[in-house]
């Protein structure tokens, strides 16, 4: 089992900052691919930005130039610098993140439990 816990969601002007983490802990061997994405009241979940295969990063356009995700493979870690933030930045994030449980080295594709961003005019 592995557990992802996020913090740093809040209440935010809009042109604000604010830094999200996600915190993965249980039993892990490696970590691949992670990925932050959002979901609006009345919405789908839309991916946000990832870093795939070690360092490949990806960003959706609305967010490139503003949003810059990052890991600490030291503490198994999982970042999203928020910058310029916009009313349209407003839903819960969520933090994913995929790779090899410690026993028996089986994939894991854990979901954080979403953190609210709320971003006023």
């Amino acid at each position: 089992q592995v557990q992802l816990v996020e913090s740093g969601g809040g209440l935010v002007q809009a042109g604000g900052s604010l830094r999200l983490s996600c915190a993965a802990s249980g039993s892990i061997f490696s970590i691949n691919n992670v990925a932050w994405y959002r979901q609006a009241p009345g919405k789908q979940r839309e991916l946000v930005a990832r870093i795939i295969s070690g360092d490949s990063t990806n960003y959706a356009d609305s967010v490139k130039g503003r949003f810059t995700i990052s890991r600490d493979n030291a503490k198994n870690t999982v970042y999203l610098q928020m910058n310029s933030l916009k009313p349209e930045d407003t839903a819960v994030y969520y933090c994913n993140v995929q790779g090899l449980t410690r026993i028996a080295r089986r994939s894991f594709d854990s979901w954080g439990q979403g953190i609210q961003v709320t971003v006023s005019s």
